[in-house]
């Protein structure tokens, strides 16, 4: 073993073992287990991702053996896998998949000190996953066409006519089921399919991501876009803001407005893995929440963790009566947009 081998191993072990002492003193679990490894179905971009997990491993030396795919992929692949799958973490681009696997019992309970991290609107009601960063749905909108003024204050005003043939979005993304989701509980079954029937005359734009979905608007070949809002500022990040032709709208308190989140939880099956126990741990401490809140512009979720510049408060946008655990009803969701073909 090289020198620099034999200092990852020490620090993994070290890492484990500091952990394995604060479980055994603050609870009657049975220890903690660890092998220095860790495996993640992460259902979020690599390329958004991949810099925080490297950082993860210079600060433990613990190894993260990841599998990217999209979350509805991942999460079905879960549920197909059951007990039997290799992966110790799944993380979430959205609440909803993250609670229909909790409402599977693959989700093991989370000790309180990652759980009481966030404030509790933004994690599990039973301790089963975490949130890590807060995203907000926007509508994207083409500013040499339209004055923020003109475009709808509800994504419900977008099935009139006058927007057929305008408005992309990318229906196989977990955000956007999320928020047809969120339109099932807040508005009830009959207006959220009545909305989704109606858009799928108006002959929307389907794409693949937000990110691609934002582009075309960028481009002056879409008019409306709905998608997340930390796309525009990655986008303006790179391009400059002077640049970006495309801007957003929020709607706060309006179904296509809401604040969901991206999270974490851990297998029934590796409950005692401190390895994994740590990689969740390391997503809702100071450091990681910094990286979330300067490189993707989501809202960090731990409190005293500033937000990003120019956004809107996280409690300005947050619908109240929308809790985030009836998110879970991923496969309904699936199956109204699958019925109007959106799917």
């Amino acid at each position: 073993m090289n020198i620099s081998s034999l200092k990852s191993s020490l620090l993994a072990a070290g890492t484990a073992l500091a952990l394995v002492v604060g479980l055994s003193a603050c609870t009657t679990e049975p220890a903690a287990n660890a092998d220095g490894t860790v495996v993640v179905y992460a259902g979020r971009d690599e390329a958004l991702i991949a810099p925080l997990i490297e950082q993860f491993t210079e600060e433990t030396g613990i190894d993260v053996d990841v599998r990217f795919g999209s979350t509805p992929e991942l999460s079905a692949l879960l549920l197909e896998e059951g007990e039997r799958t290799p992966a110790n973490v799944f993380l979430s681009q959205d609440a909803g998949a993250l609670g229909a696997l909790s409402d599977a019992g693959l989700l093991a309970t989370l000790p309180a000190d990652i759980t009481d991290a966030v404030p509790a609107e933004f994690t599990s009601t039973d301790d089963t996953w975490v949130g890590v960063t807060g995203r907000a749905r926007v509508i994207a909108y083409d500013s040499e066409k339209y004055t923020e003024s003109e475009i709808p204050d509800s994504v419900l005003e977008l099935t009139d006519p006058r927007w057929s043939g305008l408005v992309g979005f990318p229906p196989g993304n977990a955000s956007f089921q999320s928020f047809v989701t969120a339109l099932r509980v807040l508005e009830g079954e009959k207006v959220a399919e009545q909305w989704v029937a109606d858009m799928a005359k108006n002959s929307p734009v389907l794409t693949e991501k937000n990110g691609a979905t934002l582009d075309l608007v960028n481009a002056g070949q879409l008019d409306l876009a709905l998608i997340n809002h930390y796309y525009w500022f990655e986008r303006a990040a790179e391009l400059g803001q002077d640049n970006m032709r495309v801007q957003i709208k929020f709607l706060p308190g309006d179904p296509g407005g809401i604040v969901n989140v991206t999270g974490a939880g851990i297998l029934k099956n590796s409950a005692t893995d401190a390895d994994a126990l740590a990689f969740v741990k390391y997503l809702v401490s100071e450091s990681a929440q910094k990286y979330f809140a300067t490189t993707t512009f989501e809202y960090p979720l731990v409190p005293g963790v500033a937000s990003p510049e120019g956004l809107p408060a996280l409690e300005e946008l947050v619908n109240t009566q929308l809790d985030l655990a009836d998110l879970a009803s991923l496969a309904e969701t699936q199956a109204l947009l699958a019925k109007y073909g959106l799917l």
